[in-house]
């Protein structure tokens, strides 16, 4: 069965070696969601990036590769992906987040 509704896309950016409570801040994020309920979230390891310090972060020199980035992409309906917000506002001291609309087309038997 095949259905199709419209959703959010939340895409969190944040470094590796940031921290929440002593746990790295992406692994913090992904239990809130758990606990918030939301459907589902992906956690995506940078190879290379760049931030607003334009300090270049890559596995390709050893010493560059300390924190690299974390991309958290979270799928939902708008009032849940809202909802959510405040505990990232809580969560995160330093990052980007990106909130688009999008099209969700869900699989089932």
């Amino acid at each position: 069965m095949k259905q199709i509704e419209d959703g959010k896309r939340l895409k969190i950016f944040v470094g590796e070696n940031h921290r929440h409570k002593g746990v790295p801040l992406f692994e913090a994020i992904i239990r809130k969601a758990i606990e918030q309920g939301l459907a589902g979230a992906t956690i995506i390891k940078g190879v290379e990036s760049f931030g607003r310090h334009h300090e270049i972060h890559t596995t390709k020199i050893l010493r560059l590769a300390e924190d690299m980035p974390m991309v958290i992409e979270i799928v939902d309906s708008r009032e849940r992906i809202d909802a959510f917000l405040p505990c990232l506002d809580e969560m995160i001291q330093e990052g980007t987040i990106t909130i688009s609309d999008v099209k969700v087309i869900k699989y089932s038997p």
